[in-house]
């Protein structure tokens, strides 16, 4: 599956691939991206079932590392590799199964283990409203208000509603998300391991509960290389929180792309 995707910064360089998590677009990685880009080529991209990118019934992690390499097949065979959460774990399984094509990897805020809580709730919040009179963001805002009590969330899933659409669309494929929730939260037990030999950061919020010991263990499984930063004062949505301290921890972890 061919993705929606954005490239920024030089044409030349060991390209950075940002991988968002469920429920997001490419441009919630904006101030990561415009930061790595003053040195090298930058591409946000929509995963299948978001954002701008085809819709497709499989919303599997097998999928979406598969969609990932084709699309590093196209930007020249091999990236640096960044995700955050669902992102993350696409991206970690991309580099177990394709490692010739990751040389670093960056994971925000999530471990490859299957999680206990479920977000299906916020499927049935936009399946729920009706959006077909509305024109403006605030009417938007309010009506999802008595289902989605939390502001900041509210703001994140309603940059998915499509206002200009004619019908009014939400640009997610709320059928598949939901049918594979379970998958989503949780992790391919197949999952190959020890397979990826490069350097590997994971990135977690001081605030956030996504990463525990457990996490860390499972990580290290998967990649006994791997070593752990975390941001102060940053919940899961760590690039949002905390978008600048985010954005040098990842240029610093992932250089110029010119060393191993």
């Amino acid at each position: 599956m061919k993705l929606n995707h954005t490239t920024i910064g030089p044409q030349d360089g060991l390209p950075v691939l940002l991988v968002h998590g469920l429920y997001g677009q490419g441009r919630n990685l904006g101030a990561q991206a415009r930061r790595l880009a003053e040195t090298r080529p930058v591409t946000t991209v929509d995963l299948r079932n978001h954002g701008d990118s085809p819709h497709d019934p499989d919303a599997s992690y097998a999928a979406l590392a598969g969609d990932l390499a084709a699309m590093i097949d196209d930007l020249g065979g091999k990236v640096d590799l960044v995700g955050h959460s669902m992102g993350g774990k696409a991206s970690m399984l991309l580099a177990l199964t394709h490692p010739q094509m990751v040389r670093r990897l960056a994971v925000m805020d999530i471990a490859p283990i299957a999680y206990g809580h479920d977000q299906t709730r916020y499927v049935d919040a936009m399946e729920r409203m009706e959006i077909a009179h509305l024109t403006r963001r605030a009417e938007a805002d309010r009506a999802m208000t008595e289902l989605v009590p939390e502001r900041g969330v509210r703001a994140f899933l309603l940059q998915n509603l499509d206002l200009k659409a004619d019908p009014v669309r939400w640009r997610l494929n709320l059928k598949a998300l939901r049918d594979h929730m379970p998958q989503i939260v949780g992790w391919p037990e197949d999952a190959p391991r020890g397979t990826f030999d490069g350097k590997v950061l994971e990135i977690k919020g001081e605030l956030s509960s996504y990463v525990t010991d457990e996490g860390e263990a499972a990580l290290r499984a998967h990649f006994p290389q791997a070593r752990t930063v975390t941001i102060k004062g940053a919940s899961h949505w760590l690039h949002a929180d905390a978008p600048d301290a985010v954005a040098e921890t990842l240029a610093v972890f992932l250089g110029d792309g010119r060393d191993a």
